[in-house]
């Protein structure tokens, strides 16, 4: 399996949650699902994304805009829209797939919004490594395929009640995602600074791959090189340049996320999860626990323990708890846009 399939299996994708809105002017939205990728499909009419700070953003039919870490924004039949947008998330929580008529008669918008379902933690490295917007145009001189083909299946599939709806829904969603996340590692160039670029170098890339597939190994920076085919210093330096951390520094912050996904969401002991990615000494594992999260194992289990929320609702219940900040008026708010060595530490030890 190729990194970037490990990387996404890491993730644990648990579909999407989404709503259908038929809006007709004036019309606007608000949406923001932080740290869960949040998106929106035309499939009649024209839309305006906007965003605080940002110049506005012109949506046509067809059109598919992904904003990775679920900013906070607006999606509006116009820029300066007099509409007050109303929150799109508590719809989109609901089971309830009809689409939902919203506006003051004018002009129609149809339009697909949801929310993708995933391991915050895990995928955290992926999301901060994105553009806080990616928009695929589905006119143009070169539309993708997969687009036009996705963009008619879900809006099918979302026109009327069928058994196993949701299901299917969910994974076009993911996807849906997955693909443009494929089409912009694609388009990263060479020495970017973006740690991306490393899934299209085969050496790095090999070198991921191996990290991702057996984290509890014993690695060392001259093993990782030997799999990359690169000597130990081109492969430390070429992996430092690009990711913009030495090899062991990575993993053993890959093995820190694992580890936090283990505490949270099973009742193993300390010592188990500690060996089940690659440390034998319990001292060790929470001593580089304690350095990237702040707190020892123990501490972060109890504290994840004090809203007990099941594993598989854990993401979408977490934004209905959290306090998201307001934005002005509609109108107002669019006016107002104008070298390391040996074995990864503590392991095996």
């Amino acid at each position: 399996m190729d990194s970037l399939s490990l990387i996404l299996d890491d993730m644990h994708f648990d579909g999407v949650v989404f709503a259908a809105t038929h809006n007709t002017a004036p019309w606007a939205w608000q949406l923001a699902t932080p740290g869960l990728a949040c998106f929106h499909m035309v499939t009649l009419g024209q839309a305006w994304l906007v965003r605080e700070g940002e110049d506005p953003v012109l949506l046509q039919t067809g059109d598919l805009i992904v904003l990775p870490a679920g900013s906070l924004h607006r999606v509006q039949d116009k820029p300066q829209t007099m509409a007050v947008a109303d929150d799109l998330l508590p719809h989109m929580i609901q089971s309830d797939t009809h689409a939902r008529t919203h506006g003051g008669g004018g002009t129609p918008s149809h339009v697909i919004s949801g929310h993708a379902r995933f391991d915050v933690d895990m995928a955290a490295p992926l999301i901060a490594a994105l553009p806080p917007l990616m928009h695929v145009r589905g006119l143009g001189e070169a539309p993708p395929p997969w687009l036009a083909v996705g963009l008619q299946f879900l809006a099918l599939e979302v026109s009327a009640q069928r058994p196993a709806q949701q299901a299917i829904i969910n994974r076009m969603g993911d996807i849906l995602f997955m693909q443009c996340i494929r089409d912009h590692v694609e388009t990263v160039p060479e020495g970017s600074g973006n740690w991306l670029a490393a899934l299209k170098d085969r050496a790095l890339s090999a070198a991921l791959s191996h990290m991702h597939r057996e984290p509890h190994h014993n690695w060392t920076v001259p093993e990782l090189a030997q799999k990359a085919c690169l000597s130990r210093s081109a492969f430390a330096d070429r992996f430092t340049q690009t990711l913009g951390e030495p090899p062991l520094t990575y993993l053993t912050r890959h093995r820190m996320r694992l580890a936090a996904r283990q505490l949270g969401g099973s009742t193993l002991q300390v010592s188990k999860v500690a060996n089940l990615v690659g440390y034998a000494s319990e001292a060790a594992f929470s001593q580089a626990f304690k350095r990237e999260y702040g707190m020892t194992p123990s501490a972060w289990r109890d504290q994840r323990r004090l809203v007990p929320v099941p594993p598989n609702k854990e993401a979408t219940l977490r934004l209905g708890l959290m306090k998201r900040d307001t934005l002005e008026p509609a109108g107002v708010a669019a006016a107002a846009l104008s070298s390391q060595t040996g074995s990864a530490e503590g392991s095996g030890s």
